[in-house]
C-alpha cells in the first residue's frame, strides 16, 4: 500500500483537485471597512429577488446570517436548496463540502455559489480520496474488505460520499448516525464499519448508542503504513475509525467540563458528538446542532448551560435567550476559522457579481461523482426516522 500526501498550498495560490476546498479567490473584494457594505448587500439581494436563495449555516457570522433566507445545519440547508428549484442562484454561506452537497441535490440549471473558495473544512480534508482508496486496498489485502461497510459523515467531500456509494455504504449526519450504523451492521454477516472522517462521532455513537466497548474500535491513521494497525487488529475490530476530527469540537477537554462545573453552580453541560469520548462521557446532554438549539429554546428561565460547539452559535443562543445563563464550554474563544472566511465583503462581492450577470465561485460536482454520491445520500434518506433519543 502506498500513502499519498496532500500538497500544501499557499492560500490564494493554486488548487489541488484531490483536496476538499479550492483556494483561489478571484476578483477585487470591497474593503471590510466600507461603511456601505450592509446597504450594498441589501441592494444586491433586492435586485436579484427570487432569482437568488441564500443559505446560512448555524456557525456563520451574524453579519452574514442577517441576509440568509434560511439557516440550519449542512444537510438541512442542502435539502432546502433542493426545495427551491426556481432559484437560479443558490448562495451557500458555509463551507465547500456543504456547497457540493447542495450542487448534488439541486437541478442542473441552478448555480451553487460559495462566496469564498477558501472556506473549507479541516475535518473533511483529513480524508482524501487517494488515502481512502489506499485504506480500502489494505483491507482487501487483509481479506476483510468484503465484510466492511463504509459510512461517511456528511462533513466529507463529494468524492468520499461517492466512494461510499460505490462500495455499498451510506452517508450519515450527527442526528442519524445511530440509525445509519444499525443499518450498516445489518447489511452483512459479521459486518465491520469503516467510519469516515470523524473518529469521535463514530466512537461516541458506537459506544454510547450501540453498546460497543472501546476495544471494539480501532483508529486508522492514513499517514502510517497499513493505518498503523496489524492484520489481527483489523480482523478483530467492529469499528474502523478514520483518524479525523473537528478542529473546533476537538479542542474541548474533560478539564473544561470540570472547570465550568466549579465556576457555575448547577450548570448543565451540552455538547456536540464531534467532541472527544472523554468530554461526552462527562457531559449532561449530547446531540446535534439542531438538538442543541432546540434544547436551549425549550429550557426554563434561569437555567444554566455550558455549550461545547462553535462560538458563533453559542453567542447567538446567548443573545436570543437572556433569561438563561449560557456560556461557552472553553474559557478560550474558538470560532470555526474556515467557516468564518465567509464574511460580508465576500458575500457582497459574490452577490454584486450575480447582479452584473457574472457567476463567480460556482461549485460543480462532476456527473460520475454526483451519481455515486447520490446513491450514498439516498441510502441515508431511506433510513427509518429516529423516533426517540437525544439527537
Amino acid at each position: 500500500m502506498t500513502t499519498t500526501e496532500l500538497p500544501l498550498l499557499v492560500l490564494g495560490r493554486g488548487t489541488d483537485s484531490r483536496s476538499e476546498p479550492g483556494v483561489d479567490c478571484p476578483g477585487s473584494l470591497p474593503a471590510a471597512s466600507d461603511p456601505d457594505l450592509v446597504a450594498r448587500a441589501r441592494a444586491a439581494k433586492e435586485a436579484l429577488g427570487d432569482r437568488v436563495f441564500v443559505l446560512g449555516h448555524h456557525y456563520q457570522r451574524d453579519e452574514v446570517i442577517e441576509f440568509a433566507d434560511v439557516t440550519g445545519d449542512s444537510f438541512k440547508l442542502a435539502r432546502d436548496a433542493a426545495g427551491r428549484p426556481d432559484a437560479e442562484y443558490v448562495v451557500f454561506c458555509g463551507v465547500h463540502f456543504m456547497a457540493e452537497s447542495a450542487d448534488i441535490l439541486t437541478g442542473p440549471d441552478q448555480a451553487v455559489i460559495l462566496p469564498d473558495l477558501a472556506a473549507g473544512c479541516s475535518m473533511a480534508d483529513m480524508a482524501g480520496l487517494a488515502q481512502v482508496e489506499d485504506a480500502w486496498d489494505a483491507l482487501e489485502d487483509v481479506g476483510i474488505a468484503s465484510s466492511v461497510v463504509p459510512v461517511t459523515y456528511m462533513n466529507s467531500s463529494a468524492d468520499i460520499k461517492a466512494f461510499c456509494g460505490k462500495h455499498g455504504g451510506a452517508v450519515c449526519t450527527s442526528s442519524n448516525a445511530q440509525v445509519a450504523l444499525e443499518w450498516a451492521y445489518a447489511q452483512k454477516k459479521d459486518a465491520k464499519v469503516l467510519f469516515l472522517p470523524d473518529q469521535h462521532l463514530g466512537r461516541n455513537t458506537a459506544v454510547r448508542e450501540l453498546g460497543m466497548s472501546l476495544d471494539d474500535c480501532v483508529v486508522w491513521n492514513p499517514h502510517k503504513p497499513n493505518g498503523g494497525l496489524t492484520p489481527g487488529q483489523l480482523r478483530d475490530a467492529r469499528m474502523i475509525l478514520w483518524k479525523g476530527h473537528c478542529s473546533v469540537h476537538g479542542r474541548f477537554t474533560a478539564q473544561c467540563v470540570d472547570d465550568v462545573r466549579e465556576r457555575v453552580p448547577g450548570v448543565q453541560v451540552l455538547v456536540h458528538p464531534e467532541c472527544t469520548h472523554e468530554v461526552v462521557t462527562k457531559a449532561d446532554l449530547v446531540g446535534s446542532t439542531e438538538f442543541i438549539i432546540k434544547t436551549v429554546e425549550a429550557a426554563p428561565p434561569g437555567s444554566s448551560w455550558a455549550i461545547g460547539t462553535e462560538l458563533n452559535l453559542v453567542q447567538r443562543l446567548a443573545n436570543a435567550h437572556p433569561e438563561q445563563h449560557i456560556t461557552f464550554l472553553d474559557k478560550t474563544v474558538c470560532y470555526c476559522s474556515t467557516m468564518n472566511r465567509i464574511d460580508l465583503p465576500h458575500f457582497v462581492w459574490a452577490m454584486e457579481n450575480l447582479v452584473a450577470g457574472h457567476v463567480v465561485n460556482r461549485i460543480e460536482v462532476d456527473p460520475e461523482t454526483e451519481r455515486w454520491a447520490k446513491v450514498a445520500l439516498q441510502r441515508m434518506l431511506d433510513l427509518p426516522a429516529r423516533t426517540a433519543g437525544k439527537d
